[in-house]
C-alpha cells in the first residue's frame, strides 16, 4: 500500500489564487503537492511523476484540461484524474467519468468533496502502480521465451488452439502443449485467461 506520505497531489490550475488556496488545502490533509500553471507546464513533468492523482482544471490557457487527459492516456500516463470546472455541465461530466476520470468537482467545491475524491484517486493510484510493477515482471519474462515459444504465445492470445497452431508451424500437437506449458512457466501466470490478459495490458500484438 503507498503511503500518504509518498503520494504527491498534482494540481494543474492557472487561477493563482485559487490554484494556491487548493494547494493548501490539499497540504493540510497530509499530501505532497506539484502545482503547475498550465498544461505544458505538466507535460514537461509527465515524465518523472510520482505516485499520486491530478487534480486538472478544465480551462487553461494553452491546452484545454479534456485534451490533455487523453494526451496523458496515449502516452501511458496511469495518473488517476479530478476535474475541476467552474464550467462543466452533466455531459461534460459524463464524457470524463466514461473516459477514467476519478471525479468532476464543480467549483467552488467544499473541502470535504475534495478530500474523498484524492482519497479515492490515491487508493486507485496505489492499484495502478501495483499492477505496473507486475507489468515489468511480465514483460521481461516475455523476452526469456526462446524464438519458437515467443511464436507459440503470439498463436496462443489470438485464440488459435493447438491442433491449429501446431498445423501451422508443422509440429506435432504434442510439441505445441510442450512450448505452451514453457510460456505459462516462464511467464508465471495462473491461467490462460491471465496470460491473454497481461499480454493485452502490455500492449503485445496477437497477430501472427
Amino acid at each position: 500500500m503507498t503511503s500518504q506520505e509518498t503520494i504527491v497531489v498534482y494540481i494543474v490550475e492557472d487561477d493563482d489564487a485559487f490554484r494556491k488556496s487548493v494547494e493548501r488545502l490539499v497540504q493540510s490533509f497530509g499530501y505532497k503537492t506539484v502545482a503547475c500553471v498550465s498544461g505544458q507546464d505538466f507535460l514537461a513533468l509527465a515524465k518523472s511523476l510520482n505516485p499520486g492523482c491530478l487534480l486538472l482544471d478544465i480551462r487553461l490557457p494553452d491546452i484545454d484540461g479534456m485534451d490533455l487527459f487523453e494526451i496523458l492516456q496515449e502516452q501511458g500516463c496511469n495518473l488517476p484524474v479530478i476535474f475541476m470546472t467552474g464550467h462543466g455541465d452533466i455531459p461534460m461530466s459524463v464524457s470524463a467519468m466514461k473516459k477514467g476520470a476519478v471525479d468532476f468537482l464543480a467549483k467552488p467545491f467544499g473541502p470535504e468533496a475534495l478530500r474523498k475524491a484524492i482519497v479515492i484517486a490515491a487508493e486507485k493510484a496505489d492499484r495502478e502502480t501495483g499492477l505496473d510493477a507486475k507489468l515489468r515482471e511480465f514483460r521481461k519474462r516475455i523476452k526469456g521465451l526462446t524464438p519458437r515459444e515467443t511464436e507459440v504465445l503470439h498463436w496462443v492470445i489470438s485464440g488459435a488452439r493447438n491442433k491449429a497452431i501446431a498445423e501451422a508451424l508443422g509440429v506435432s500437437v504434442k510439441t505445441i502443449k510442450v512450448h505452451r506449458g514453457r510460456v505459462m512457466e516462464k511467464t508465471r501466470v495462473s491461467s490462460l485467461a491471465e496470460l491473454v490478459r497481461m499480454a493485452e495490458r502490455s500492449n503485445l500484438s496477437s497477430s501472427v
